[in-house]
């Protein structure tokens, strides 16, 4: 008797929605739990968000609340977590002595280079459970999300 693979049944657009959630939940959790054993233990996944907002020019707290999608103030909590974990520091902007730039600091630039060194290896280990379809996901997720700068805002984006 031969095992024929079992017929595809589409699912729901609610399943899509929350099988991409907690995927990406997966992936994320996964790089929080090797980030902790590599010294990044106080790391929490909004860090990882903010720090891409901040980018390589810094910014103020009014723009990584327009980047995150979340009011001054909750940016500027974001900022005291970042500074007292050490991953951002904020310094006075030469222009304009009432505003303060926030920076990443090389603690911060270390914990985004792991990351990035993790993701591949979880990457990696997904593709091979996936199989020779790995391409073919890829290229549907792609037709899926084309602009992956949009997740930025996700912080304040869950918060509407």
């Amino acid at each position: 008797m031969s095992s024929r693979p079992a017929a595809h049944v589409p699912m729901s657009g609610a399943e899509l929605a929350l099988r991409l959630l907690a995927a990406f939940r997966d992936l994320v959790d996964d790089l929080h739990t090797e980030l902790a054993d590599r010294g990044h233990h106080d790391a929490r996944p909004l860090h990882g968000f903010a720090l891409q907002a901040i980018g390589p020019d810094g910014v103020t707290a009014v723009e990584l609340g327009d980047r995150l999608g979340v009011s001054k103030q909750a940016a500027g909590k974001t900022i005291d977590a970042l500074v007292d974990r050490g991953y951002a520091r904020r310094d006075g902007d030469p222009g304009d002595a009432r505003r303060k730039i926030v920076t990443i600091t090389p603690r911060g630039h270390e914990m985004l280079a792991l990351s990035a060194e993790i993701f591949e290896r979880l990457r990696d280990a997904r593709a091979a459970g996936i199989g020779d379809d790995m391409p073919a996901f890829e290229t549907a997720l792609r037709a899926l999300a084309p602009d992956v700068g949009s997740g930025l805002d996700s912080p304040g984006w869950f918060a509407r």
